[in-house]
């Protein structure tokens, strides 16, 4: 039996206070009923991934596996505590802000697998300018691209002071960030559509490789749904991030409300 894994805890950092999307400013939060600016749901997913990183190093960032969902608000300033449990090796991990549960996330080491094939992820260039998000520009088929991120030593610095996270490897060994992949996925909406307040609320990814320093990284994403429910729009897509134009490194099921019901009933 793997030994128990401690709890992890981290101060909670709203990194996107000046961001273009309002639901991570405090007056706008507010007025839709929160208790101030969100954290980012991709942070909130890289304070939990220091568990897995834990149990299974790197070999979690080179073909683990990972399902994300977020319940409730973190906040900046909020202790977020990360727990975990492991059974059949598989992780299941709570977050836990103000005594409340807020996240919840599964992790496992499958046994490294083929990646989809290239030829089955369209390569498309970002929108030169960004239509509203709707159901036509954000239609199901549609294909999404970004202008392509480049694996600096400063980015992969960024990334770790940004989750606060404690690990020495990522710099040590010149990796990136889990946190990357929900980032990138959320780069394909908002380099492309423009959005109001919107937010992402869950993520199913699977690793292929551990993107590293100096790679040129972009996403090859699908929208597989656009919809209604309880009043708020979604949309999901399925995303393959690529290094270099040709190594898989990730592919994300990544669901997001991108117009919320506050918003649909104005």
């Amino acid at each position: 039996m793997p030994a128990a894994l401690a709890p992890y805890a981290v101060e909670a950092f709203n990194t996107a206070t000046a961001s273009e999307n309002k639901i991570h400013d405090d007056a706008v939060a507010k007025k839709f009923g929160f208790g101030g600016g969100l954290v980012p749901g991709a942070i909130v997913y890289a304070y939990m991934t220091h568990l897995p990183l834990e149990r299974w190093g790197r070999a979690w960032l080179e073909h683990g596996a990972a399902e994300c969902r977020f319940a409730k608000p973190v906040y900046d300033g909020d202790r977020a505590t990360a727990t975990a449990s492991e059974t059949d090796g598989i992780l299941d991990i709570r977050l836990e802000c103000r005594g409340v549960l807020c996240a919840t996330a599964t992790a496992s080491l499958p046994d490294a697998a083929a990646p989809p094939a290239l030829g089955d992820f369209r390569s498309v260039a970002q929108r030169p300018t960004r239509p509203p998000a709707d159901e036509a520009s954000l239609a199901v088929g549609t294909w999404l691209g970004i202008e392509p991120v480049v694996a600096t030593p400063e980015l992969i610095a960024q990334y770790v002071r940004e989750v606060r996270e404690i690990s020495p490897l990522y710099e040590s060994e010149g990796v990136l960030h889990p946190v990357l992949v929900p980032h990138i996925c959320n780069f394909a909406l908002n380099r492309n559509v423009t959005l109001g307040p919107w937010m992402h609320v869950g993520s199913k990814i699977r690793h292929f490789a551990a993107a590293r320093l100096g790679d040129s990284l972009d996403v090859r994403a699908r929208v597989t749904g656009n919809y209604e429910h309880k009043g708020h729009l979604f949309v999901d897509i399925d995303a393959l991030i690529v290094a270099n134009g040709r190594t898989p490194i990730a592919r994300s099921e990544h669901l997001s409300i991108y117009r919320p019901r506050q918003l649909v009933a104005a």
